[in-house]
Order: structure tokens, then C-alpha cells, then sequence
């Protein structure tokens, strides 16, 4: 785990918000000649402490990737991006799904990792993870991302385990007048965004906008046409007022349809037991809304109260429908001269729908929950600007397990203006998800001689628990003169309880047609260690040339209990993840209105997975042809012509190629925001 400490063409943020790091305030696109190392380590970031603080004062490991970053990096969608980042896994197994996890433990819904857009969660409680192919937020509108490594259970609760994504948009005073965005490739065969934003009166602003996308289908691991194409149209808005010299308020919301192709392999019923492959066609639709009132009760208090409805249907295996009302309130008062508190509540209720089939189906299909938690953080200056010490906790109470306490502590200390250590200690949780506790799936079955078919089948277990995390971390910053910053960090993570798949005794059931069942269900009768090292660094060559290296080292080890007779949790988990993984990205200002980024990406073998180790390399050409049209060339995995990055048929979902790419894109800005 380590944070990121220069940033490319980030100035420190101007926003005043001091609660929640959902406020969006744009950095000034500030040249990269004109800023020092120490200018870039003091960008604000919030998604430690739920309050803005600067990137340098945290006992945390944090990378944020800038509009700047976004930009150079001719990244199409949220998972491109985040391959920047050390210590983030992510692995393409179809043309519109990824497993994206940090610090391991790596799947399809990785559910050890929390992600949330503006501070509202976008984890789905039915399969443990993010549907990341409807996470398609316009990139020209996204502030920053900050990513968190290492538990977040005080600042967010249960699930934020292993880290911490978000997604923080644009105030809209930063995206005045008209944007349009057009390309297409032959991969990413055409997309586009419409948008405009304005002003009512002197106190409100406003943006609209439109987005589409067309994604050609990648081929199988035969080679043919792996059917996982998809398109998705979507139209969103954000308002923000001033309503007093204390009050301000935001709301935002979207809505979105779209079909994607999901090749999957299905035992649809009992006379057809073995696991077939399905071409499925998937529609997609959904919304939220979003509102966030922040009060000013002077310098040193400040409270924030934030409501989101989101909904979303899947025509998928499940075909779920799920509705989510979140209502999040915090405080933050600055106590005498040496202390600051947070201090909040949380109340979300989810309702949730599945259909189903023979295969595959929850029980209960449709099922009502309620999360309530409150939490406190105190940052105590023991010597001021020197040794800072953080504790806090949260007491979460959830449907499936109850009570739960996710206490911490932090500790850092400023040797010098140019040097920080820092340490922490804390205990995350993941809570059960639908599936660990509701699943009856068809995973593979076969006829029996004279006799009925046997169907192998996967049950969720109802007294499934939590489980749990203690994880240890410590870091060491610096910068070296005026051109390098250096951040190496590294972290020892106890995990119990982790989820087995354990077998029981067959049993015959006489639903028609009749048939035995090989049931298989989860358990908690893993445990294991991961430790690791991550570096991260940046090389100002010269005023025109930057460097940004970055290192992930880690390993994994897993063990059942004494009663487990699962043979394929611990080699799945310890393969889930590469051990070596290294990133070099390179910026260069080739002329005045010419710039060209280089991206090499290097991920060491899954040998469990039989996942050769791969080298992506991305790069892009971008022309500002004037003050108001920007013309981009990007090619894309250009090292090989197809390559696979995940080969486990998580969820039943079957790996398609990853393909060498290349598209342009013109983007043209207009009016008052240019």
C-alpha cells in the first residue's frame, strides 16, 4: 500500500468544504513547470477522514488520480484508469466486466472493496461488489479519485476493508458553457457526450448532459466472437447553490438503459444438468438521486447532511430489481487548539427483487434490510505539526449479523518538511451479501446409469458471519530536492473467518422432475495473511519530461480450519492475485500545443488461474489544435495482438480476449466554461 505524493498538474485544492469529500471542487489546471514537489504534496484530499485535509498530514495511503491524469491517460472507462494505481489489481474478463480489487484477494465482485461516487456507495449488497459496466460516469467530469489502500471502517463502515475508491465529480461553476466529445475505434467502436452547463440567477449553477457508448465484442478463447458486446445510454444533471453565506446545496442524479452480452455457463434445469455455455443478452437499467446539504457554523464546526435513492434493474441469471434509500449525517468541530472530531450516523434500507430460475435463485426472492451505524474519529496534535495521533470507531448494526465495532488508530510523525512515517492499526469488516446467505445455484451436474440426474448444487448459508480483518500498515514519505518524491509503504493483513465452499451429504428431492442433489454450501472455516510492499515515485526529468514509476509486491497466504473439507478457497484466493506488478508513465510536452503520454503496464502470471503474466502498453498523441478543440490518437494493449487477464468463471461468467485497440476522439469546448 503507498500514496501517491506528486501529482501531475494538480494544484492544492481551493474548496473550503470541510466534511465530506463529495464537494467536486475542480484544481486549477495549473501547468506542471509552474508547481513544486511541495505545492503537489498538499493537495486536499477527504476520503481518510471525511474531512479535507492535506495529502502530506495523512497516516494513510492514498493515490489520487487528477483530471490531468484522467486526461493523459486515453482511458475510456473507471477500470482503465485505475491501472495507474499501485497496488490495485484489475483484470478484464469480458469486454463489460472487470475484477478490481487492493492489496488481493481479487474477483469478479470484489468484495472486499468499497466504491462510492460523491460519497454514495455504489457496492451492491446482493452480490458483494460494483457493477462496474454501469459505472460510467463522464470522465471530462470527474474532479479527482481518490484510492484509499488499507481498511476505511471508521470514515465508511462495514466493507471497506481492504480499501477505499472515490469518485468525486466537478463543482458545476467549473463546467460552465458546452462540451462535446465524439470518437470511435475498432474496439470502442463509437462514444460520445453532449453537455452544457449555465447559471439561474447568481447563486445556482447548473450542468446537463448525455452520454453514450458502443463496445464491439471481444473474442473467445477459441478465438471466435465471444458475444459480450455492449451499448449503454445514459443522461444525468447536477445543480449547486449557494442558499446563504453558510448554507450550500447540491443535487445530482442520473438515469441510464442499455444491453450488454454476458457469455456465461448455465445448468438451466434437471434434465439438462451439465453446466452449458449461454450467449445472454442482459438489459440494463437505472437511476439515482442525490442531494447534500452543508452548513457552516463557523471556522471551526461544520455539518453535512447527504440523501441518495438509487435503483437498478438486471436482466441477468437473477433478474433482480433493487432499491437503495441511504441518509448520512456528520459533524466536524475543531476542539481548542489541538484536536479535531468527526462524528456521524448513518440509516440506509434496501428493498430488493429476483425472479430467478430452475438454476439459479435467492430464497427469499425478495428480501427487505436496514443498516444503521454511528461513528467518531478525534485527530489529537500531541506536538503540534509534528506527532499527530488518530482514533476513532464506528458501532454498525446490520441485518445479517447484527452489532459489529470497527475501532483504529493512526500515528504520524513529521521528521522534517520533507520527511513523514506514519503507522496504523485496524479492523474491518465484510458483511454477508445476498448470495453468501440466499444462493441455490446449479454449478454442474450428470446422469446417473438407470437412475435420475444428479445435480451439483450450491447453497448460501443463512448463518453465514462477517469477516474479518486486522490490518497493520506503515509508511515513510520524502521528497529528494526539487524534482523527486518517493513513497514506500508496506502492510501485514489478518484475515479470519473467510468464506469456504464445504460439501454435505446428498439428498433426493422430488420437485419434477426428481433428482439428487450434491448440495455444497458456504462456510467461514478459512483464515489467512497477505503482506506486501508498494512504491510510488515521481521524476521531474525536465520542465518539458515527467517520470511516474510505481511497484506492487505481494504475497498471500490461506489456510482452512480444523472441520473444512474445501479444497479450492485456499488455491483460489492465493491465485487471485499477482505477486509482482509494476507500472512507468511517462508525460512529455513535445511542443506548445503537442503532448504525448506513454503508459507500460507489467502483471506477473495467476498461475492458479493459468493466466500468463502480461505487459500492456498504452499511449497517446493529443493535439491542442486551439484554445477550444483538443484532437487525441490512442493506441491501446499494442504490445500483442490478444492477450487474457482473468480465466475463472466467477459468478458462471465465461473470459473473453483482451485485443489491441486504437480510436480518436475530438473534444470541443464552448461558451462560458472554456
Amino acid at each position: 500500500m503507498v500514496a501517491v505524493l506528486m501529482i501531475p498538474g494538480l494544484a492544492r485544492s481551493q474548496t473550503q468544504n470541510q466534511s465530506q469529500g463529495q464537494d467536486g471542487g475542480q484544481q486549477p489546471d495549473t501547468s506542471l513547470t509552474s508547481m513544486s514537489i511541495e505545492q503537489l504534496m498538499q493537495v486536499d484530499v477527504t476520503s481518510v477522514s471525511k474531512r479535507s485535509e492535506p495529502l502530506d498530514d495523512l497516516a494513510a495511503a492514498i493515490f489520487v488520480i487528477t483530471q490531468d491524469d484522467i486526461r493523459r491517460s486515453g482511458a475510456t472507462n473507471i477500470p482503465d484508469l485505475l491501472r495507474m494505481v499501485p497496488g490495485v489489481d484489475v483484470a478484464q474478463i469480458t469486454a463489460n466486466s472487470w475484477a478490481i480489487s487492493v492489496r488481493g484477494l481479487n474477483a469478479r465482485y470484489g468484495n472486499k472493496l468499497l466504491v462510492m461516487v460523491d460519497g454514495r456507495s455504489v457496492y451492491t449488497p446482493t452480490f458483494g461488489g460494483v457493477f462496474w459496466d454501469v459505472l460510467d460516469v463522464p470522465l471530462e467530469n470527474i474532479d479527482r479519485i481518490e484510492v484509499v489502500r488499507g481498511p476505511g471502517g471508521v470514515a465508511w463502515g462495514d466493507n471497506a476493508v481492504n480499501g477505499v475508491i472515490n469518485i468525486i465529480t466537478k463543482k458545476t461553476e467549473k463546467t460552465l458553457g458546452g462540451l462535446v466529445v465524439a470518437g470511435g475505434g475498432n474496439l470502442d467502436q463509437g462514444f460520445g457526450t453532449v453537455q452544457y452547463g449555465g447559471k439561474f440567477g447568481k447563486a445556482t449553477d447548473y450542468r446537463v448532459y448525455m452520454k453514450y457508448l458502443n463496445q464491439a465484442q471481444l473474442p473467445n478463447l477459441s478465438g471466435q466472437p465471444g458475444g459480450d458486446g455492449w451499448h449503454t445510454l445514459r443522461s444525468g444533471f447536477r445543480v449547486d447553490s449557494t442558499l446563504s453565506s453558510k448554507d450550500t446545496l447540491s443535487v445530482e442524479g442520473q438515469i441510464y438503459a442499455g444491453q450488454q452480452g454476458n457469455p456465461v455457463l448455465y445448468a438451466p434445469s434437471a434434465n439438462s444438468p451439465e453446466a452449458q455455455p449461454e450467449d445472454m443478452q442482459v438489459g440494463l437499467s437505472g437511476g439515482d438521486l442525490q442531494g447534500t446539504w452543508n452548513h457552516t457554523y463557523s471556522a471551526r464546526s461544520d455539518t453535512r447532511l447527504q440523501v441518495s435513492y438509487d435503483h437498478y434493474k438486471r436482466n441477468d441469471v437473477l433478474r433482480e430489481g433493487r432499491s437503495t434509500l441511504t441518509i448520512d449525517f456528520q459533524h466536524h468541530y475543531a476542539w481548542k487548539a489541538r484536536q479535531n472530531i468527526v462524528w456521524g450516523a448513518e440509516y440506509s434500507y434496501s428493498d430488493s427483487h429476483t425472479d430467478g430460475s430452475f438454476g439459479v435463485f435467492l430464497d427469499p426472492a425478495n428480501l427487505n434490510t436496514q443498516l444503521f451505524n454511528v461513528f467518531i474519529q478525534d485527530e489529537i496534535a500531541l506536538i503540534a505539526n509534528r506527532l499527530t495521533l488518530t482514533l476513532g470507531t464506528r458501532v454498525e448494526n446490520n441485518y445479517y449479523t447484527g452489532f459489529g465495532n470497527l475501532p483504529s488508530a493512526r500515528l504520524s510523525w513529521k521528521a522534517s518538511s520533507r520527511q513523514m512515517f506514519w503507522a496504523s492499526v485496524s479492523k474491518a469488516e465484510r458483511i454477508p451479501a445476498s448470495t453468501d446467505t440466499a444462493l441455490r445455484v446449479i454449478v454442474g451436474g450428470f446422469t446417473t446409469p438407470n437412475g435420475p440426474p444428479a445435480l451439483i448444487t450450491l447453497f448460501g448459508n443463512p448463518n453465514f458471519q462477517n469477516e474479518n480483518l486486522i490490518a497493520y500498515e506503515a509508511g515513510y514519505r520524502t521528497t529528494i530536492g526539487n524534482h523527486v518524491s518517493v513513497d514506500i509503504a508496506a502492510y501485514y493483513n489478518d484475515y479470519d473467518h473467510e468464506q469456504t465452499t464445504e460439501s454435505g451429504l446428498p439428498f433426493f428431492e422430488v420437485v419434477p422432475p426428481p433428482h439428487l442433489v450434491i448440495p455444497l454450501t458456504y462456510g467461514n472455516l478459512s483464515h489467512g495473511e497477505t503482506e506486501g510492499v508498494e512504491f510510488t515515485g515521481n521524476w521531474r526529468v525536465t520542465n518539458r519530461w515527467t517520470l511516474s514509476p510505481g511497484y506492487a509486491y505481494e504475497v498471500i497466504h490461506f489456510r482452512t480450519k480444523a472441520g473444512s473439507n474445501d479444497t479450492t478457497s485456499v488455491p483460489t484466493e492465493e491465485g487471485s492475485t499477482p505477486t509482482h506488478s509494476a507500472q512507468l508513465r511517462s508525460h512529455i510536452d513535445l511542443l506548445h500545443s503537442l503532448s504525448w503520454d506513454t503508459s507500460a503496464y507489467f502483471v506477473d502470471r495467476l498461475d492458479y488461474q493459468a493466466v500468463p503474466a502480461y505487459t500492456r502498453l498504452d499511449t497517446q498523441l493529443m493535439w491542442q489544435c486551439s484554445r477550444q478543440i483538443v484532437f487525441s490518437l490512442v493506441g491501446q494493449n499494442l504490445l500483442q495482438s490478444r492477450h487474457i487477464e482473468w480465466n475463472l468463471a466467477n459468478g458462471g461468467v465465461i473470459s473473453t480476449m483482451i485485443k489491441r485497440s486504437a480510436y480518436a476522439k475530438i473534444t470541443w469546448r464552448f461558451g462560458e466554461g472554456r
